[in-house]
């Protein structure tokens, strides 16, 4: 681990060296080389998804960790978007001149050295790799056992075609941790003389295991437990559609919907259809006792500790509330300060959640699935930040800079 990081952190020196034109050139090369290579990376990932199906992972699981020609054509695209995006590094973000005539002015920098401690979707490593291009920064990425072979793979399509592009791109600059070794990520996460920061992509146990290992700084998101609330004013048809695509387009995503909260005036109405098209979706139904005994016989009961559970999968929790400061009550309580919506036709009651709901994301009359960096037009995302210091919500290129004080003199001393 110290070599590897040794090697990133000479990487990321000859990183910040480059021109945008250079890395630019290289993410289209590298687009290139992932679609012309593409046999080769579904045929690694094939063996991950035996590996994958051997550990018992869910069905949502695996779809995560697959890979066909389109997700890798996705992923080409991906390279091409960042290609696209303005350059972070560089960017005047502040000027001023002292009275003494002293210069001042704030640059955008690469931060250095990120480490990318991820499960499952293998296209985490192009997306991290290719933003860590941009900004300027070396990356050391950690998947999942199960994603090995597909993430070597990857990097070793990515960098080969990086360093045909320029001979001046750095051959450390993105490496993958080559043992699924556990030991690997506290040592790796010691070394804060190399390594600047980490941000882990995954489920509540793995983000916590790293935050309380690292000695470099983390930048997290616990868990997404998002709530869509169904206002007493709401357009019914249009809830029905956003509860759908936001439980069910793609359940194991941490912008998933898991707690669906319904005003207790339009609960008779909305609930008895909403959880048939649910059921038709094969999603399992949690409810509170109200629901279930008046509504949804067929449901189970929510526990306490399912209001504040991410699933990852197709089960969902209803509650009926109180208006919408019953909905704010209840997020305020169990959720993860991820994403939320309110459906609902009143601009007054609209205002209030976006205003009083604490969330990185938080949405009027949309999907929860949309806290994403490509959905938020960031190009591929690093990952999604609850922190409330620094990066929150969905982090791409701006977010993966820090900055530096240039000053300008003709001969000042401080009196």
């Amino acid at each position: 681990m110290t070599q590897l990081a040794r090697q990133a952190k000479a990487a990321s020196r000859d990183l910040a060296k480059l021109t945008t034109a250079q890395k630019n050139a290289c993410l289209i090369a590298m687009a290139d080389a992932l679609m012309a290579r593409a046999p080769a990376i579904i045929s690694a990932n094939a063996t991950d998804m035996e590996t994958g199906t051997a550990m018992g992972l869910s069905n949502a699981m695996l779809d995560r960790l697959k890979l066909d020609e389109n997700r890798v054509a996705a992923m080409s695209v991906g390279l091409r978007e960042v290609a696209a995006l303005q350059d972070p590094v560089g960017r005047l973000l502040d000027e001023r001149v002292r009275p003494n005539g002293l210069k001042l002015k704030k640059i955008s920098t690469p931060i250095g050295v990120v480490v990318i401690i991820y499960e499952s979707r293998p296209n985490v490593t192009a997306d991290a790799a290719s933003l860590c291009l941009k900004s300027g920064n070396a990356t050391i990425l950690r998947g999942g056992k199960e994603a090995l072979n597909s993430n070597l793979v990857i990097a070793e399509i990515m960098v080969a075609a990086a360093r045909q592009a320029t001979s001046a791109f750095p051959e450390y600059a993105i490496q993958v941790v080559p043992t699924p070794d556990r030991e690997a990520i506290p040592a790796l996460l010691s070394l804060t003389q190399f390594v600047d920061l980490c941000m882990p992509r995954g489920g509540e146990g793995l983000i916590r295991a790293v935050t309380d290992c690292s000695k470099v700084p983390v930048i997290k998101h616990y868990k997404g437990v998002c709530h869509v609330f169904v206002d007493a004013d709401a357009d019914l048809k249009m809830a029905e559609n956003i509860v759908l695509n936001a439980k069910c387009q793609r359940p194991a995503v941490c912008n998933a919907m898991e707690t669906l909260l319904v005003d207790k005036s339009v609960a008779h109405t909305f609930l008895p259809e909403m959880a048939r098209q649910l059921s038709a979706k094969n999603v399992e139904i949690r409810a509170d006792e109200s629901v279930r005994q008046t509504l949804l016989p067929d449901s189970r009961t929510a526990s306490e500790q399912d209001w504040s559970t991410e699933y990852n999968d197709l089960v969902l929790n209803i509650r009926i509330v109180d208006g919408v400061h019953g909905a704010m009550e209840h997020i305020a309580q169990y959720g993860s300060a991820h994403s939320d919506a309110i459906i609902t036709r009143n601009e007054s009651h609209a205002q209030q959640f976006l205003a009083g709901v604490d969330s990185a994301a938080v949405y009027w009359n949309a999907s929860t699935r949309f806290t994403d960096g490509g959905e938020f037009g960031m190009g591929a995302e690093i990952g999604i930040s609850t922190d409330k210091i620094g990066a929150r919500g969905p982090m791409g290129l701006d977010e993966l800079t820090t900055y530096k004080w240039l000053g300008f003199g003709t001969g000042q001393v401080r009196v």
